[in-house]
């Protein structure tokens, strides 16, 4: 992956919808050279999906929390199943420390995120904090290299 391509997933990251033809005027390549290169890091899984960013609250969402959860070895298989059914798991991740796995959850009200704890004690101890404000949102990993900065 060269400087060109970090460029390019720079600003896919910055906002996926942007047309390739911007893309080709701010690298300076053809649209079908940005189209090949995007291709291809689609194809290594550099680039693994497009979504939208949406905000949680206008949906309905007001509770969101990160739960910790302390999974036991043998039930994490089992457990990783029961939370890919579930849409309000926003992100699970297995983790060191004290908890096992960390997850990011969604839900309209208090008393739906208790109702969901209590379905989560049969896979271990948790421990859940909600969210008041969010101060920096999600956004891309830093791609350029260290030489060139910023932008």
């Amino acid at each position: 992956m060269d400087h060109i391509d970090k460029e390019i997933l720079q600003i896919l990251q910055k906002n996926a919808r942007t047309s390739l033809k911007t893309i080709a005027e701010r690298t300076f390549l053809s649209s079908p050279a940005v189209s090949a290169r995007i291709e291809k890091m689609e194809k290594e899984q550099i680039i693994t999906a497009y979504q939208a960013q949406v905000n949680p609250t206008k949906l309905g969402y007001h509770i969101i929390a990160f739960i910790n959860l302390n999974v036991l070895p043998e039930d994490k298989q089992k457990f990783y199943k029961h939370a890919e059914s579930i849409p309000n798991i926003l992100e699970c991740s297995s983790v060191t420390g004290e908890y096992s796995v960390i997850m990011k959850v969604a839900f309209e009200s208090t008393m739906e995120l208790d109702s969901f704890l209590g379905q989560l004690q049969k896979f271990g101890k948790t421990s859940t904090q909600i969210v008041f404000a969010t101060h920096v949102g999600p956004r891309g990993v830093q791609v350029q290299d260290q030489d060139q900065g910023q932008h």
